[in-house]
């Protein structure tokens, strides 16, 4: 009896999700298109306390302040939940930014003393233009700090050829809405799958710069330490320096108050090797890692605590 109840259970549970992620998709759409009549800013706002709100009642929240707690032995419960309240509240910033995506980026480098949303660090804009006008591949690593949705917008909006990994939403609905988003200058999208790393591949040796973000937990990925703890790393940015003799640099947008941003790019991160003269895939990954956790450290209220980190 109770087999059957569970596999009846089972059965509504895989007929009701076409409708339920048809809603989703409708939902998600909508949101996106009302969101774009409003103030950036203000509804920013009202999306991070939105966001808190229902995200302390989820159970990503509990993921998340276990997550910090391993991270930050070191830190009261107090600091924890005030960095968990900064995370929620970030996320519903992304949300809210994401539907004006294509507005937010107002850099004018024509006019660079032009008051704006976005700011630079002259070595972060020398190093943009070098790579944008050297004529040669790269690779660019992010992670999901600040506004990550704005790194691509930054390359697109300068001119740097930029070919770009990312991850589909799993309801088909909602991945279109975003998509035609996203396709706004924001130069060539490749979805994660199995001919990603060839498309990417090709894309270095047309002489593009691809970017990826590199911080998810991968199950089969390469070993890495990350805040002390051991973890798993995707291993595809290191594999296709392998292939391709090419400049690593990191990119990130931190949030700053009052709606504005920063954008910043790393020096080139030099790639481990092995004995064999051959790149070091674990060790180049491990170097990134590090660049990666020292980002968080530094504003760990940005960072994307809510999923699974370590093993």
């Amino acid at each position: 009896m109770k087999r059957l109840i569970l596999r009846t259970r089972a059965q509504l549970r895989d007929a009701a999700k076409p409708v339920t992620n048809v809603a989703i998709g409708a939902l998600t759409t909508g949101l996106l298109r009302t969101t774009r009549y409003f103030d950036p800013e203000k509804t920013a706002r009202f999306f991070g306390h939105a966001a808190h709100f229902i995200g302390r009642r989820l159970r990503e929240d509990r993921i998340g302040r276990e997550n910090l707690k391993a991270a930050f032995p070191e830190k009261s419960p107090q600091e924890i939940e005030e960095i968990l309240t900064g995370v929620w509240h970030n996320l519903g910033r992304i949300g809210a930014e994401f539907a004006h995506i294509d507005r937010i980026w107002d850099h004018d480098p024509g006019n660079p003393d032009k008051p704006g949303r976005v700011e630079f660090s002259a070595r972060s804009k020398q190093l943009f233009d070098q790579l944008r006008d050297d004529g040669k591949p790269a690779l660019f690593f992010a992670a999901h700090l600040g506004n990550w949705e704005l790194s691509p917008i930054a390359a697109a909006a300068h001119g740097l050829d930029a070919t770009i990994l990312f991850r589909r939403p799993n309801i088909e609905a909602a991945d279109r809405a975003i998509e035609r988003i996203r396709a706004v200058n924001l130069g060539t999208l490749v979805p994660a799958g199995r001919d990603a790393p060839l498309k990417l591949a090709q894309a270095l040796k047309n002489g593009q710069h691809v970017a990826m973000l590199v911080d998810q937990y991968l199950t089969n990925g390469v070993p890495v330490t990350f805040f002390g703890r051991k973890t798993t790393a995707n291993p595809l940015l290191a594999r296709l320096r392998r292939q391709i003799d090419c400049p690593i640099h990191g990119t990130r947008i931190i949030r700053l108050p009052d709606g504005r941003f920063r954008g910043e790019v790393t020096e080139e991160v030099k790639p481990l090797f092995d004995a064999s003269g051959q790149i070091d895939i674990q060790g180049t990954m491990q170097a990134i890692t590090d660049i990666v956790e020292g980002w968080v450290r530094e504003y760990p209220d940005q960072w994307l605590w809510l999923h699974r980190r370590w093993r």
